[in-house]
């Protein structure tokens, strides 16, 4: 990598990750709420969004609640009273509009592709012009804000590598069907060198990326991506690495 290069990285680093920072402010905040009224004997509340978190409160019938925002098949709601707590999609399954009419929510659909908790993926394309095979998987901390972690493999003509990746995506457009975001974070990269006439060392080096890329809801949880990666790879020797990385394939969300 030449110097020029190397000593761009850091403001480049720097501009994306202040680029990430309101994402992670982020809540869901502004958006109108939905008006539901218990038609059952009565809605659980649980602490968090989850069987696993206890059960604090229950909203009786005829009374209602206000949903404030969804997150996979689990809602968080305000009572009358002014309570907040976690209800799930079989639950609110039970209660009507204001108009009367029962409440349904598909999860595979555009509201999902906007907000979900998880999604993975597998794809194809080039590291550093090798031929590469990778998958993802992310959770999300909100509409905005992801924390990825990816693996591939690539399969080039002098050597064969394997990468690790961490970082974290923003997600610039989430209820756009199209819809772009940007990636920051750093890994590892093991390369098996296939030389045989001279000794040759596996190596593990530490790297860093910076890259973007857009997301294209399909039908239902499923969605195309496509991205790009600047990999920076620190190495042992005098002179650090740099590698491209393209890749487009599917990904589902749930």
């Amino acid at each position: 990598m030449s110097a020029r290069a190397r000593h761009g990285v850091p403001g480049l680093l720097v501009l994306l990750f202040a680029s990430l920072v309101p994402a992670a402010r982020a809540a869901g905040g502004g958006q109108e709420t939905l008006q539901l009224f218990v038609t059952a004997p009565y809605v659980e509340l649980h602490t968090g969004p989850g069987r696993g978190y206890p059960v604090f409160h229950v909203v009786p019938r005829e009374e209602s609640v206000d949903v404030l925002f969804r997150r996979t098949d689990w809602f968080k709601v305000r009572t009358e009273r002014g309570v907040e707590g976690w209800a799930s999609l079989k639950d609110l399954e039970q209660t009507v509009r204001a108009d009367g009419t029962p409440f349904r929510m598909d999860l595979g659909d555009r509201a999902g592709f906007a907000d979900h908790r998880y999604e993975a993926g597998l794809f194809a394309g080039s590291y550093g012009g090798a031929s590469l095979v990778s998958g993802y998987a992310a959770l999300s901390f909100n509409s905005q804000l992801h924390l990825e972690g990816a693996l591939g493999e690539c399969y080039g003509r002098y050597s064969n590598c394997t990468t690790l990746d961490v970082g974290l995506a923003h997600i610039i457009a989430p209820e756009a069907r199209w819809s772009p975001f940007l990636t920051l974070g750093g890994g590892w990269v093991h390369t098996d060198p296939k030389a045989t006439l001279v000794a040759t060392q596996n190596r593990t080096e530490p790297s860093a990326y910076v890259g973007g890329g857009i997301r294209f809801y399909l039908t239902r949880r499923f969605f195309l991506r496509a991205e790009y990666k600047a990999h920076w790879i620190f190495t042992n020797r005098n002179q650090n690495e740099e590698e491209d990385e393209w890749k487009g394939g599917f990904a589902f969300f749930f």
